[in-house]
């Protein structure tokens, strides 16, 4: 039977968060690569691309794989129960429960991350101990069978990290050729802790507000769990 994977998909994900690991996972022989959504219907990204699913959570067989990934739209994900029930209930027979980016919230709201260690985007870190989760600075991070990737691009990493788990290094190392995934970035500012001081200010004031909605979610989050 091929192996299982579901990357689900939401109003507002961002879609590299989504379109990165699902291209690594396509590379892989014998797989059934699922996006997930209620409906088989266009679902928009926050960018300029829509993604269609292919299966619904309620059509969805059990995966071997679950993988949430992130965007504004994991706010009101956070408080949508059939979502977080489909996580629940699929977690029971998974191998490996994942996220990108602020994906990872939407398992904590789920419950499923609790005891664990995690990462998520750096604007997001002070959430993920509301969920019970501690905060991992790394760009993959591996806690037993939860495997939780950092933001936006750290999505390839994550899928190359978890191809090597689920088949073996030659197999990511292959994909990661085939990719050419060979980054070098033009400029040292892709983290908190490298980007020029002036930059990191400039990001910060212009994310502040959405911080503050997403904790705002996040508390409501923890409150209709309790």
């Amino acid at each position: 039977m091929p192996l299982q994977i579901g990357l689900l998909v939401f109003p507002h994900v961002t879609q590299l968060d989504l379109t990165g690991p699902a291209q690594v996972f396509s590379s892989l022989p014998d797989v059934a690569v699922h996006l997930v959504w209620k409906r088989i219907e266009p679902v928009p990204s926050d960018s300029v691309i829509t993604l269609t699913p292919t299966t619904t959570i309620t059509d969805c067989p059990q995966l071997d794989v679950i993988c949430v990934p992130g965007g504004f739209g994991t706010d009101e994900l956070m408080l949508d129960e059939d979502v977080l029930e489909f996580l629940r209930k699929q977690e029971k027979g998974a191998k490996y429960i994942t996220s990108v980016c602020t994906g990872s919230l939407v398992l904590g709201a789920a419950g499923l991350l609790k005891g664990y260690e995690a990462a998520t985007h750096w604007t997001a870190v002070d959430a993920l101990p509301f969920f019970g989760a501690s905060v991992s600075r790394q760009r993959v991070c591996v806690d037993r069978n939860r495997i939780t990737g950092g933001g936006i691009t750290a999505g390839i990493d994550f899928a190359l990290t978890l191809v090597s788990m689920l088949i073996d290094r030659q197999a990511a190392e292959m994909i990661q050729l085939r990719m050419e995934y060979n980054p070098a970035p033009p400029f040292n500012a892709g983290s908190p802790e490298t980007a020029p001081a002036e930059v990191l200010a400039a990001m910060r004031e212009r994310v502040a507000p959405a911080q503050a909605r997403r904790l705002e979610f996040v508390r409501r989050a923890v409150g209709a769990s309790t």
